[in-house]
């Protein structure tokens, strides 16, 4: 029996939270289910939202890492996780409307740091197939410093229940 807890049938009471955020996450899962089970179990004016950290490609740096994955991976896609899932969220009719906050900052992170965040993006492992460890070998291998400072932007879209 598997103790995993599905959005798409969470076995919460109804009207039982005041808010649900997905982080990075709301890209894997059935969103139309999981916009119900949200919109269900969240109170009247209850909150909804999905928020992702994005490294910003344009950054030299990243974009010789998005060299070295769109060479190994030609079709290579971010899925919806770089999609403004506005649309989505109107069309299912449950929320209110959408609003959008969105932040750049800058993290230093060791090169150590670089790589493990790497091995664990599954967007990159389920794409890649058995060329995944050639791939992070090929981003360890750019990576000359001890430390660089990555830029990301954080995307929030939020609404609540109707």
């Amino acid at each position: 029996i598997s103790s995993i807890l599905r959005i798409e049938k969470t076995n919460l009471l109804t009207s039982s939270v005041s808010a649900a955020f997905f982080g990075s996450s709301f890209n894997v899962v059935d969103q139309s289910g999981a916009l119900k089970e949200v919109s269900r179990i969240l109170h009247n004016d209850g909150f909804f939202a999905c928020m992702w950290n994005h490294r910003n490609t344009a950054d030299p740096l990243q974009k010789e890492i998005e060299g070295i994955i769109k060479k190994n991976i030609p079709h290579y896609s971010y899925g919806l996780r770089r999609k403004d899932p506005t649309q989505f969220i109107n069309k299912s009719n449950l929320y209110g409307s959408v609003k959008k906050i969105e932040g750049s900052f800058t993290i230093k992170m060791t090169k150590e740091n670089i790589i493990k965040a790497w091995k664990s993006h599954d967007t990159l492992y389920r794409q890649s197939g058995d060329k995944f460890s050639s791939i992070i070998s090929e981003i360890s291998k750019i990576l000359k410093k001890e430390a660089y400072m990555v830029p990301y932007t954080t995307r929030i879209w939020y609404c609540k229940t109707l």
